[in-house]
């Protein structure tokens, strides 16, 4: 038999596509597959028997009984109010993240300890810790109940925009959980910044705050937009918030028109909120030099 010769060329690159096999094989099987499945059973009828799954396409009904069913009205309250949640805490979540990498920054005594004191959260936070942190009030209302702050909040705004503060209130601390890994991006950043270019704005007479809204802040805006769209993402892809927790329940739904179709068509739809959220803060805090990119072109 005549031999083929390989070029070492296509050698390298079928070892490489080899080490990326496996990778690609769990892509396909364990994302891409079940992609396109929920896709499919977003507009179908799908009944879990005893013998297997029910599967029968019923073209765009499953979303619009989103506006049709009592649970497709409970759901859509639920995404509303939860995105105007969503809305107040990631700002809360962010400003509080510089401000405590800020102070992490400064040369004192056991900055390693409060490092890690800030970052044990990420660690330890899960539903049930998180759920039960929250059913023992320690969410942090009780400490703005005492000083009548919601009491203040309730007479002076509008119902339909003191609920949503107030949400974040009772839940301040629990918000602040999740800020953990945006302080550990934002003192990578901050460590990357050169010294001496805080030791000349000392020289030319700018102070503490110039310094921060001169240097650190426009040192941090690429940070910034990544931590506002991994926030986005962490909060809405966490399991005990009540949007996940309402298309949880639906899954298992036996009423008409209901069940694990409906349940993905709520997911659909909540994935579709969520990555338009991401887009506007994509098209407010992109990075710098994505807009002189298209600038020059």
């Amino acid at each position: 038999m005549r031999k083929v010769r390989v070029s070492r060329k296509v050698r390298e690159n079928l070892i490489g596509y080899s080490f990326i096999s496996i990778w690609i094989i769990g892509l396909l099987v364990f994302m891409i597959y079940p992609l396109l499945m929920s896709i499919y059973y977003s507009f179908s009828d799908v009944r879990i028997l005893g013998t297997g799954i029910s599967v029968e396409f019923h073209g765009f009904t499953n979303f619009t009984n989103l506006f049709k069913l009592e649970e497709g009205f409970v759901f859509i309250e639920l995404l509303i109010s939860f995105v105007k949640e969503l809305v107040l805490q990631v700002p809360i979540i962010i400003i509080f993240s510089v401000l405590i990498a800020v102070l992490l920054n400064q040369k004192i005594k056991g900055r390693g300890f409060f490092r890690s004191i800030f970052f044990l959260p990420v660690i330890i936070a899960s539903g049930p810790v998180i759920s039960e942190l929250i059913s023992q009030g320690a969410g942090g209302a009780n400490v703005f109940e005492t000083y009548g702050f919601i009491q203040i909040i309730e007479q002076s705004l509008n119902p339909q925009i003191a609920e949503p503060i107030i949400n974040v209130f009772s839940q301040i601390i629990i918000i602040f959980w999740f800020s953990g890994v945006q302080i550990l991006i934002f003192l990578a950043g901050l460590q990357k910044v050169d010294g001496q270019i805080y030791e000349a704005a000392k020289v030319d007479g700018a102070g503490a705050w110039e310094t921060f809204w001169k240097i650190t802040l426009p040192t941090l805006r690429n940070l910034i937009f990544v931590n506002f769209i991994y926030t986005i993402v962490l909060l809405s892809t966490f399991s005990d918030n009540i949007v996940i927790q309402s298309i949880k329940s639906n899954m298992f739904n036996q009423r008409p028109g209901t069940g694990y179709g409906f349940a993905t068509a709520m997911s659909w739809v909540y994935f579709l909120v969520i990555m338009t959220l991401i887009g506007i803060v994509v098209i407010i805090f992109r990075p710098s030099d994505m807009k002189t990119k298209r600038g020059r072109r």
